[in-house]
């Protein structure tokens, strides 16, 4: 891009319909957070058929993750953000209208599909409308809104399904689809005028009429970079445990191995919500002033979060005191904000041209923990009689791994970061043919 993006009030009112496409997505995605036992009940279905319904939706989520930001890449913002309302404002309907189990996961893939043309989307219309410096800041808001329609699944969406009942309440809910559509369609604009982005020279790849290699060489040249992969393991490790209590099994777990009833249960999934919102406010001010806290803000996060979830489980009394609940979930909600700090590590290591396919391959981390950690949690719930404590178990194996590849690559991924920033290396440098890289 010629200059960085001047922002003002148009870019906010553009970024605006963006998010707003955002918020609609992540209420119909956290959808089930709050009907995982209405699900149970109208679908006949046990806790590892239950947990196919997230994790399909996840597995779909995250493989779209590398093809959309190539499409986001190549096509636009706009046409992708379009595409991507159509689709799971699609899924939301039809998972309304599903008579059986099989046609419901047919609309949770559906829907997870347009989910994932989102939030990609988002990062890159803040990337191409503000300036630089405002990128940590605009990314940790766009994951505020998505927690919004979280909480607008925990306040609204769970006491209308209990009121009206589930088709009506889904079909209802899938009417803000449209909603959104309007204005994304005729208002909204992929860059301000004069920031479009660079053409290529003919014949370079990727450039129109080029021979092909476009796909290759973008996934190719966003991976050998250790920021992107840096960005990815950090994605990974914090992400899941808030999104793994939030999207299904959070619920089950503070009713039925907590007690609690279901408004109780209802009141502590909005705290983890409220929580991840102020947070992300301070984690996105603390990132764009230190550059140097990204580390110690993800890791901290994922060691407290491992001794909440430890003091939980391990409790001697059948049933955790209220306090260590409530602080589990004030704790939980700062997954989502330092989740964030990976697309910070991905951002200045690739150039404008390969953002979204940099951020794709980041935000496939989290979703990835997260399918994984969902069947496990359902399997082992399964195989135990509900054994939770055994069940959640599964949330410490992933944090040790995670963290120790974030460990392995901060060294290379900060380093090349201080060198780019020296002018001693060419932002986003195709690497030498024949060199290691880590994963």
């Amino acid at each position: 891009m010629p200059e960085d993006p001047p922002g003002g009030r148009k870019a906010l009112a553009v970024w605006g319909i963006g998010v707003a496409v955002y918020f609609v997505a992540v209420i119909f995605r956290t959808s089930l957070g709050v009907a995982g036992l209405d699900a149970a009940d109208r679908f006949h279905v046990n806790a590892s058929a239950l947990a196919t319904f997230s994790l399909l939706q996840l597995l779909v989520y995250a493989g779209m993750q590398i093809p959309v930001g190539l499409m986001v890449d190549r096509l636009g913002t706009k046409k992708v953000l379009t595409l991507g309302a159509v689709l799971f404002t699609a899924g939301q309907l039809g998972f309304a209208l599903s008579p059986s189990y099989g046609t419901a996961l047919a609309a949770r893939a559906l829907l997870g599909c347009g989910d994932a043309m989102t939030f990609i989307s988002v990062l890159r219309l803040g990337t191409r409308w503000f300036p630089a410096r405002r990128g940590p800041l605009m990314a940790q808001l766009a994951g505020l809104v998505g927690m919004a329609g979280n909480l607008v699944s925990t306040l609204v969406l769970a006491p209308v399904l209990h009121g009206v009942g589930w088709t009506a309440a889904f079909a209802g809910s899938a009417v803000a689809g449209l909603v959104v559509l309007v204005p994304l369609v005729l208002f909204l604009r992929d860059h301000p005028e004069g920031h479009g982005p660079v053409p290529r020279a003919a014949g370079a790849p990727g450039a129109p009429g080029a021979p092909g290699g476009f796909v290759r060489r973008q996934i190719r040249e966003s991976w050998a970079e250790p920021g992107t992969r840096l960005g990815l393991w950090v994605h990974f490790t914090t992400q899941f445990p808030a999104m793994v209590f939030l999207l299904l099994w959070g619920m089950p777990f503070l009713v039925e191995a907590q007690g609690l009833s279901r408004t109780t249960a209802g009141g502590l999934l909005t705290l983890v919500v409220a929580s991840n919102m102020a947070l992300g406010l301070v984690y996105g001010q603390i990132v764009g002033r230190r550059q140097s806290a990204r580390i110690p803000l993800a890791l901290g996060t994922v060691g407290l979060t491992a001794l909440l979830w430890a003091a939980v489980l391990v409790y001697p009394g059948e049933r955790a005191p209220m306090g260590l609940l409530v602080a589990l979930c004030l704790v939980l909600g700062g997954c989502g904000p330092a989740s964030m700090i990976g697309f910070d590590f991905a951002r200045p290591a690739n150039p404008a041209e390969r953002q979204g396919t940099a951020s794709g391959i980041t935000n496939m981390g989290g979703f990835i923990a997260s399918m994984t950690t969902l069947l496990a949690v359902g399997v082992l719930l399964d195989a135990t009689g509900d054994n939770y404590r055994i069940a959640f178990s599964t949330v410490f194996v992933l944090e040790a791994l995670g963290v120790l590849r974030i460990l392995r690559l901060r060294g290379p991924a900060l380093a090349r970061e201080a060198a780019r920033g020296r002018g001693t290396v060419p932002a986003g440098p195709r690497p030498p043919t024949g060199s290691r890289r880590t994963a």
